[in-house]
């Protein structure tokens, strides 16, 4: 089993028991969410990346960068920001073992190598960084995570030598993406960070 894939497996596994023994849908949410330490960390089954275009670009021997914005707020529809984080990933294929590998430039840096494309997408997703989870424990609010293949013109702003630009990062976030750019985006709440 790729590294990454079985942790990934029992968490789905023992989401859908839970749900399944609650009396719940056993359909996957879209976004697996929990406290770990002073942070949030995200799942998102659902959001599958590695296809279309980006996995084009990929298998033709192209690395493809994805940038990721977390952000917490009070109500499902808001402008109000509570918390956000920003962050950015690559992905690379080797033609000849046919598995991805993907950086986390960081800070901290991050990679995983020999990865299958599920196994891939989870450990992106994973790695990325989240809001601290900072708020009262009885508050209500709703996470959003947006996810966008990067767009080679749009990295030469962001990326700079001291490293990733995250103002330029926050304002790529404030403006829709290109009807061309791959995007993804799912939505949880109403949360609590007690419940987590």
């Amino acid at each position: 089993m790729p590294p990454g894939g079985g942790l990934v497996t029992r968490r789905l596994w023992l989401m859908a028991g839970f749900s399944a023994s609650a009396g719940w849908s056993l359909a996957v949410p879209n976004l697996l969410i929990r406290r770990e330490g002073g942070r949030l960390r995200i799942s998102a089954p659902q959001i599958r990346f590695l296809t279309g275009k980006p996995l084009e670009q990929l298998r033709n021997g192209a690395t493809v960068g994805f940038v990721c914005q977390v952000t917490m707020t009070p109500t499902e529809i808001s402008t109000s920001i509570l918390a956000r984080a920003v962050d950015r990933f690559v992905v690379s294929y080797d033609i000849w073992e046919e598995k991805f590998s993907a950086i986390r430039p960081g800070p901290p840096l991050r990679h995983a190598e020999r990865l299958s494309v599920p196994a891939a997408e989870a450990w992106c997703l994973d790695e990325a960084l989240t809001p601290p989870a900072s708020l009262p424990l009885s508050s209500v609010f709703w996470i959003k995570l947006e996810l966008r293949a990067e767009d080679p013109k749009e990295s030469a702003a962001i990326i700079g030598e001291p490293g990733i630009n995250l103002n330029r990062l926050v304002e790529l976030f404030s403006r829709p993406p290109r009807s061309t750019q791959p995007h993804w985006m799912e939505v949880a709440g109403p949360l609590k960070l007690q419940d987590l």
